[in-house]
């Protein structure tokens, strides 16, 4: 079995997240953390009993795959930099900080023959894989994600900070062309936009109804999606699934015409699966769930919805 050498890039909370995982794994081995904070970077790599660097050009060379998670601006220079050496890379959402710099990230990785993954945890979440056995053509879905307000990730909207999830959720169930969008936002904490609202309509037809906030007391992260025969909720947090379908094709005239299906999955690990995942694909097995071009696509959602907000807000 191919032992894969991999390396963390920022050990922020996320990234400390990530190296605990893939130092855990037995078909990885974690060779080094790096962080320009080197007291930070010397304390994550004692814990976990390997080495660190203050400058991640130190790897080239020694390693054969990358996790990184580093501030949004600095995505597209250093995963950059990691593909052209060959190394096969998971990239922390958003995968950039412009459609531009994507563009040119998934390119250079398919050109090359490398995995590149990035991470939208949430399709590793076992409430949305069971969630997606009951989607066949989705009409109307609902999102709520919203948080406490934390002095992180705010370099960017609340758009591509919480929202990317779940437009990026919405897609893989939609399966179709968006057609336009509406959108609405306000700062409240931070200088960029800290709740916002869209409205998604897809050439299908189906039209999405996604809000995020960083600015709550409590933390959700809910969504729904309505069927002509059903609909199916799901609470991402606590990760259970709950449908509820039509017994036949006679009228609901009460709860007996209605089969309801419910499903918990508390004890589960997505970043570790994620971490597992982007392992196995880097040493043969199957491809990346969210690929490259997936968090692409994500991206220019987000990226026409945090324009709007933008304009709304003022």
């Amino acid at each position: 079995m191919t032992t894969v050498r991999t390396a963390v890039i920022g050990v922020g909370v996320q990234g400390q997240r990530h190296a605990a995982k893939l130092a855990a794994l037995e078909r990885a081995r974690l060779v080094s953390v790096a962080d320009i904070d080197f007291e930070s970077c010397r304390a994550v790599a004692d814990e976990l009993g390997t080495e660190c660097v203050a400058d991640y050009h130190d790897l080239f060379g020694g390693i054969d795959a990358v996790v990184i998670a580093t501030p949004t601006p600095t995505h597209f220079d250093i995963t950059r930099e990691f593909l052209e050496h060959g190394v096969h890379v998971l990239l922390e959402k958003p995968i950039a900080a412009t459609m531009e710099e994507a563009r040119v990230l998934v390119e250079l990785a398919e050109n090359k023959g490398l995995v590149f993954q990035i991470g939208h945890l949430e399709r590793f979440n076992p409430a949305v894989l069971a969630m997606a056995d009951f989607i066949d053509r989705p009409q109307f879905i609902e999102s709520n994600r919203i948080a406490p307000y934390r002095p992180r990730a705010l370099d960017v909207s609340v758009v591509l900070d919480l929202m990317i999830h779940d437009i990026d959720l919405i897609h893989s169930f939609v399966q179709s062309p968006m057609k336009n969008v509406d959108a609405v936002g306000r700062r409240v904490f931070s200088n960029n936009v800290d709740v916002a609202n869209a409205r998604i309509r897809f050439e299908s037809g189906c039209v999405a109804n996604v809000t995020s906030s960083r600015i709550s007391m409590k933390t959700e992260r809910s969504l729904r999606v309505f069927q002509s025969d059903s609909y199916v909720s799901a609470d991402l947090q606590n990760k259970t699934v709950t449908s509820y379908r039509k017994r036949d094709s006679g009228p609901v005239t009460g709860p007996e015409n209605v089969k309801i299906d419910a499903q918990s999955f508390g004890d589960s690990d997505a970043l570790m699966d994620q971490a597992l995942a982007f392992v196995e694909s880097v040493a043969g097995g199957p491809p990346p769930l969210v690929s490259g071009r997936t968090g692409l696509q994500a991206l220019e959602t987000a990226t026409i919805i945090a324009d709007l907000v933008a304009q709304d807000s003022g």
